[in-house]
């Protein structure tokens, strides 16, 4: 038996992915809104660097739907970082919808004008940029109600924390089965954050939907695979923002089961099965060894050149 789509925080506990795969794709990121909030979705989740803002907020203007019933996410890029005002100005323009919900710094990593990723000693400190969206909060008041990060560890959000007037309300990062994120999650919580799960049903690596575990469970429920890690992601109170253009698929995501203790259990643990522990984050991938032009240590993950986990992150 499904249940409802529970809010957490005040924000939709599923939430819909506006990544396309590439930058831009615009009409179809218009279709997918559209279709998705016409099937339910409350929670819309785009970023300037996806180049589908003005779409994503013309898919809204266009649902129907009243604005105050949709919770809206979007992203600071790394190459606004020295100019926050203008990031978010270009942000709330190319939206259109009134106010910005949720404004997120997108990386702690910085880029240049033209593109070019920069070191954490060549790029403006991550404190700073926060500071800055500080304050926004009064600057832009009405226009911004919440702010927060995304791919924050643990190692950075201790640098950050101790310097803050306003605790991020948000760190979304990849979480998923084969990447659960336990101690990050038990610490964002013991600060008040919440945990957005990007990457819920994989991205460059599905093969937990194959999972025996995970077929098993959907078998027992008369669910899909993908239905089984967003049911286990919601309970355990974290936020998944899966992506589909399918409207089948769209029904699907936002069709939830409580599972049992024991079903909810077999996916808590899946991780530990050896070799599971992975990001499919492909960022990961990319640059062995490196993201935006940070190192893995910089950024505080522990992830192997194969996307393995090293530790228990």
């Amino acid at each position: 038996m499904s249940v409802p789509v529970p809010t957490y925080n005040g924000i939709p506990a599923v939430g819909l992915g506006c990544w396309m795969g590439q930058p831009g794709a615009s009409e179809e990121a218009y279709h997918m809104v559209r279709e998705a909030l016409k099937i339910g979705y409350r929670h819309i989740d785009t970023a300037f660097g996806y180049e589908n803002e003005e779409a994503v907020g013309r898919a809204i203007r266009d649902s129907g739907v009243l604005r105050s019933e949709i919770f809206v996410t979007t992203k600071l890029p790394n190459q606004a970082h020295h100019r926050v005002v203008e990031g978010f100005e270009n942000s709330f323009k190319n939206l259109d919808i009134g106010y910005i919900d949720l404004y997120l710094m997108h990386w702690p990593c910085a880029a240049d004008d033209s593109g070019r990723q920069l070191s954490p000693k060549e790029g403006r400190d991550f404190v700073e940029v926060w500071e800055d969206m500080e304050n926004l909060l009064e600057t832009h008041a009405g226009k911004v109600k919440r702010i927060g990060v995304s791919n924050f560890s643990i190692t950075l959000l201790e640098v950050l924390l101790p310097q803050v007037k306003v605790v991020p309300a948000v760190n979304q990062v990849e979480v998923n089965p084969y990447h659960p994120q336990i101690p990050l999650k038990k610490y964002c919580e013991s600060k008040g954050i919440q945990i957005v799960a990007y990457g819920p049903l994989g991205q460059t690596r599905r093969t937990f939907l194959e999972d025996h575990e995970v077929v098993a469970v959907a078998n027992k429920y008369g669910i899909s695979p993908a239905q089984v890690c967003l049911s286990w992601a919601v309970q355990r109170k974290t936020i998944p923002i899966p992506k589909s253009s399918n409207p089948e698929r769209l029904k699907q995501n936002i069709t939830l089961v409580t599972l049992a203790e024991e079903d909810f259990d077999r996916i808590e643990n899946l991780h530990k099965e050896p070799g599971k522990h992975r990001s499919s984050d492909g960022m990961t991938l990319k640059v062995p060894g490196s993201v935006w032009g940070w190192t893995m240590q910089e950024m505080g993950w522990h992830v192997n050149l194969d996307g393995t986990i090293a530790e228990d992150q």
